[in-house]
């Protein structure tokens, strides 16, 4: 089979497109023919030795995928061969077959494209979880959402808008902004804007922000610690700008308010079932029309490498896909 390799931590430079062995699963697995693999920002961690589930190359990056069910490992009852699944991975998906745990496994409703899919469980997952599982967001809650035009802000634009909350997206530039607002954004603002705490203050007096959803750092971060409402909630989920916030407590303190760190991989190991049953939620919303993923980019598995540098750059606003299979 065709695979990309991470034949060195240097970045997309240390990236080969190889031939291997097709993998068989072992207990509790599926072997599944890739359709189309998700890019992720964790994947350029990943390539570089930074991501917080570090591997040594030789490997095959890829966190998550869509594809088709070919074989089962032993003492495992499905999804059976032929199924068509959407799933998350221990690394493996920039291949044409790769093996990934049953329990991760969702079968995917035959009206969702699997291009589409294959960005779906991490970008969604992320902001659901975050949303859900930790920030316990109420309906009439105001949420600011920073990095709103890339992959894991319009899916937490959108998840925020579902379950009910008011959002405000920040991103840089108008035709960011234009992408917030065409997914549900209340309100779009400028983060270069120098007056953007005034503004979000006007927009959320008096109370300020009930949940800020953080995948950038740095000053965006910053600006959540200023404007979050008593007993506010920010959830930290990534560091885009590359600016990892020191964060002072005594902030914290005076509005009890939370900083929430929210890694969504993490809980595949340890609550595999709560993992699996947001994902189902979130194929019920797709169905229903309350959330709307979008590909912004596909690419063939041998450009890859240009794909990810794509990401790092922020030449590509919104979710990019590896279209591996002709029949995706």
């Amino acid at each position: 089979m065709r695979a990309v390799v991470c034949t060195r931590l240097d970045g997309v430079e240390g990236l080969e497109l190889q031939e291997l062995p097709v993998p068989g699963p072992g207990p509790g697995e599926l072997r599944v023919r890739v359709l189309a693999a998700g890019v992720n920002f964790a994947d350029t961690l990943a390539i570089r030795g930074r991501y917080q589930d570090r591997r040594e190359p030789p490997f095959v990056p890829g966190l998550e995928l869509s594809g088709v069910v070919e074989a089962l490992g032993p003492d495992v009852d499905g999804p059976p061969v032929g199924t068509r699944v959407v799933a998350a991975t221990d690394f493996g998906a920039f291949a044409e077959y790769a093996v990934v745990r049953a329990v991760d496994a969702v079968p995917l409703p035959e009206d969702i494209p699997a291009v589409e899919a294959a960005g779906f469980p991490i970008t969604y997952g992320t902001a659901h979880g975050a949303l859900v599982w930790r920030a316990r967001l109420r309906a009439g809650e105001t949420v600011l959402v920073h990095g709103a035009a890339g992959g894991t802000g319009l899916a937490a634009v959108e998840c925020a808008k579902a379950l009910g909350a008011r959002v405000i997206a920040t991103a840089r530039g108008e035709e960011r902004l234009q992408r917030a607002r065409a997914h549900g954004a209340d309100v779009a603002l400028d983060a270069g804007d120098p007056e953007l705490v005034a503004k979000i203050r006007a927009l959320t007096a008096p109370a300020g922000v009930h949940v800020a959803f953080d995948t950038v750092g740095g000053e965006m971060f910053r600006a959540s610690l200023r404007t979050i409402a008593w007993e506010g909630r920010i959830l930290v989920i990534g560091f885009a700008s590359g600016e990892v916030p020191q964060i002072p407590a005594n902030h914290l303190l005076v509005k009890n308010a939370d900083a929430i760190g929210f890694w969504w991989g993490s809980y595949r190991h340890r609550d595999p079932a709560r993992v699996r049953a947001g994902l189902l939620e979130l194929l019920a919303w797709w169905r229903e029309g309350r959330i709307r993923p979008e590909v912004a980019a596909t690419c063939a598995l041998e450009e890859t490498p240009r794909a990810l540098s794509d990401l790092l750059a922020r030449r590509v606003s919104g979710k990019i896909v590896i279209r591996v299979a002709q029949d995706a």
